[in-house]
């Protein structure tokens, strides 16, 4: 059974920085897409960043040059190097992975940024 395990989230205030790392288990064949999506109370999960397997990177407009997606293939493991973090970052931040027939979540980690 494939499992998402996210760590890394926590409460930082404005200016802050946060690594937020997602650890497939179990068996996965071929993870092509990893990356991250975030909700925020009372909004829909939207993307935040996404890293394709060939090293192609799409991120959100709202964390464009404060945000880097990373991944670690060896160890089936994506990471979420968050920076310059603002007040409206708040949100569960989930993992997401994807195969050619598959999509994977994990159970998200809660971010929380104080003015």
């Amino acid at each position: 059974q494939v499992q998402l395990v996210e760590s890394g989230g926590g409460l930082v205030q404005a200016g802050g920085s946060l690594r937020l790392s997602c650890a497939v288990s179990g068996f996965i064949f071929r993870i092509n897409d990893m990356g991250w999506y975030r909700q925020a109370p009372g909004k829909q999960r939207e993307l935040v960043a996404t890293l394709t397997r060939g090293g192609s990177t799409n991120y959100a407009d709202s964390v464009k040059g404060r945000f880097t997606v990373s991944r670690d293939n060896a160890k089936n493991t994506v990471y979420l190097q968050m920076n310059s973090l603002k007040p409206e970052d708040t949100a569960v931040y989930y993992c997401n992975v994807r195969t050619t027939y598959s999509a994977y979540w994990g159970k998200g980690t809660q971010v929380t940024v104080s003015s």
